[in-house]
């Protein structure tokens, strides 16, 4: 991979998802039945029958990820395969589990999980994969690397979750308390995002035996990249097209989200703050009207959120590309991380 010039993200997600897509299969069919159907029907690789599809199985952005770390550390992609897996399983964990906590009916444009086969049946499988994923990761050094790389890797994947976890509980917490700052919300979009791609950005290079300088360089450009990720996630989650997102539209004003578009538009403190702040704390206002969740959002547009979250979307982007530049890594590598991360800012679902 770190010979080959990607011309397009798109195409390096493509060739990431060729990479390590076998393997995850592979670990996701050790789960008893009906866990591996229920599994694979999240996946997008069968109905809810078992019957094989060729459902979207989503961007595949935290595995293409690992791999270029391993490079970054002048190893080869198939290092950092173990990594890949054990993130993509941290990662859906979380989905299965955020698609419960937020009562998501639709998770790339079909049913989710849970409302096919049941909410208890959804968090077993949430749970077996964020099982799966450091038995994955101790098997590393089957592919070249190091017992203490290992190690180490396994150590920086569990904080990472535990990172997740309390940033979730942030997230669920935000919904029912008024007057939460912009500062409070990137260190709760900080665990809850940034921590997971962070360690999906340096795991590959752990594994490879890179030193500390290149994993922390690493770290840092994920992190950012992860704050950059949710912005545009919080943008998605208000004004998205469902038809690109396939999810549903205002999904996170109807959970009454405390996201980075509305802190700082109620925190902005003019008419239209003040008129939304109303609007929220009104508690015969509706999550369900149509007309009202369209209220909100040009509220939001107008005190000044959605181009806060965007311009914050454009600052954590040049902050983690700027990273990369603190320490040495291969110039195609280098080039394809600043790729993706503009991939990410500029994306539409």
């Amino acid at each position: 991979m770190a010979d080959t010039v990607f011309l397009s993200a798109p195409a390096l997600l493509e060739y990431s998802r060729a990479r390590y897509t076998p393997a995850l299969r592979e670990s996701v069919g050790r789960l008893a039945a009906p866990m591996n159907t229920i599994a694979g029907y999240h996946f997008g690789w069968n109905d809810q029958y078992g019957r094989p599809t060729a459902d979207d199985a989503g961007k595949a952005v935290r595995p293409a990820l690992v791999l270029l770390s391993a490079q970054a550390a002048d190893a080869t992609d198939e290092v950092g395969i173990p990594g890949a897996v054990a993130i993509e399983l941290v990662h859906n964990f979380s989905l299965l589990h955020d698609d419960i906590m937020d009562g998501d009916h639709t998770r790339r444009g079909r049913p989710t999980a849970w409302s096919v086969f049941g909410s208890a049946q959804a968090i077993l499988v949430g749970d077996a994969l964020l099982a799966l994923a450091p038995q994955v990761l101790l098997q590393a050094t089957e592919r070249g690397s190091a017992p203490e790389d290992t190690l180490r890797a396994v150590q920086q994947l569990t904080s990472s979750t535990c990172a997740l976890i309390d940033g979730q509980c942030q997230d669920l917490a935000f919904e029912k308390t008024e007057g939460i700052t912009v500062e409070e919300c990137l260190v709760m979009e900080g665990g809850k995002t940034g921590a997971l791609l962070a360690c999906a950005c340096r795991i590959g290079a752990v594994l490879a035996g890179a030193d500390d300088r290149v994993s922390h360089a690493l770290y840092r450009y994920g992190y950012h990249l992860g704050l950059a990720f949710q912005a545009v996630d919080d943008l998605l989650g208000i004004w998205g097209d469902p038809q690109i997102t396939g999810k549903a539209r205002w999904g996170d004003l109807r959970r009454r989200k405390n996201s980075l578009p509305v802190c700082a538009a109620l925190a902005e403190g003019g008419t239209a703050s003040r008129r939304l702040s109303d609007l929220l704390t009104d508690p015969n206002t509706s999550d369900d009207d149509e007309h009202q969740l369209a209220q909100r959002a040009a509220l939001i547009e107008a005190a000044g959120g959605r181009a806060f979250a965007e311009a914050e979307a454009r600052r954590q982007h040049a902050t983690a590309v700027a990273a990369l530049s603190e320490v040495h890594i291969p110039g195609e590598v280098e080039e394809q991380l600043t790729m993706l991360a503009t991939f990410i800012v500029k994306r539409e679902r």
